[in-house]
């Protein structure tokens, strides 16, 4: 297999301190101007812990993502994953993370086995290692047997994002970056997504950073809660600790007591530099 980064015992997970990234936006008025997409964010992650990040869509969640799996450049601050810095560090970052995200990149002519065996090669396992533990994942996630040759083109956005899940978990990662992963999942697929997530955690010491919608999942799976609203990290802890600082009775409650707003969807519109990064 692909070789690990050696891992300090004694190292955080994540360590995040004042970091800061922008975008250009345009405005009709004003013209082209640079907007942060997260504003000194700092924030510490344990080893084994998970911690899930609420927002709603634009408040930074995916920047946040993809900074720390060192697909974008920070403009300023500082992140370590496991003590590696993200930037001057980026390869010893990437043997250690797993990152899924809405926007997950296939083979499109390629069916979910085939993607996932190519993954498979890539981090260095054999096909031994693979021939069963592929089906396994598949079927974890709730992938059904009988489209498992389909080429991926010709699936939907949640069959999809189950192949992504399952991409990720394949290779037992020591960080899982979960951006909204159980978007598009019908109810069943999410409990056993979650349960999956449990189990990494439980058998390979897995840290989980899970940025999502679901309140209910955040509170099912997480530790610690984060509130993050336009760029900011406004809270972090446990559930139990944010609804009794904001005197909430949920969870929804506590958002809305802390970013004075409600937890509907929001358009995201990505600028033109993020979507010439991301390309």
């Amino acid at each position: 297999m692909k070789e690990l980064s050696p891992v300090p015992p004694d190292a955080l997970a994540v360590e995040a301190r004042d970091l800061r990234k922008e975008f250009v936006r345009k405005d009709r008025k004003r013209g082209k101007r640079r907007v942060a997409a997260l504003e000194d964010v700092t924030l510490e992650v344990a080893r084994g812990e998970c911690v899930a990040i609420l927002g709603q869509n634009g408040s930074g969640k995916s920047t946040l993502v993809r900074l720390l799996s060192t697909l974008l450049l920070p403009d300023g601050g500082s992140a370590r994953v496991f003590g590696y810095d993200v930037v001057r560090e980026d390869k010893a970052v990437r043997r250690l993370v797993n990152r899924v995200s809405v926007e997950a990149s296939f083979f499109k002519k390629m069916s979910p086995s085939e993607n996932l065996h190519y993954a498979a090669r890539f981090y260095g396992m054999t096909l031994s290692e693979t021939s069963g533990q592929i089906p396994a994942i598949l079927e974890r996630v709730g992938f059904p047997p009988d489209r498992r040759t389909e080429p991926m083109e010709n699936l939907s956005r949640g069959m999809q994002q189950k192949v992504a899940l399952a991409r990720a978990l394949l290779t037992s990662p020591v960080l899982l970056l979960l951006d909204e992963p159980t978007t598009g999942l019908d109810p069943r697929s999410k409990l056993e997504v979650q349960e999956f997530i449990r189990e990494m955690r439980a058998v390979h010491d897995s840290t989980i950073l899970l940025c999502t919608h679901d309140l209910g999942e955040a509170e099912a799976l997480a530790e610690r809660v984060g509130i993050l609203d336009r760029g900011r990290l406004l809270a972090l802890e446990p559930a139990e600790e944010l609804m009794a600082r904001f005197d909430a009775k949920t969870l929804e409650e506590a958002f809305f007591a802390a970013t004075g707003r409600g937890f509907e969807d929001e358009e995201d519109e990505l600028d033109a530099e993020e979507r010439k990064v991301l390309a």
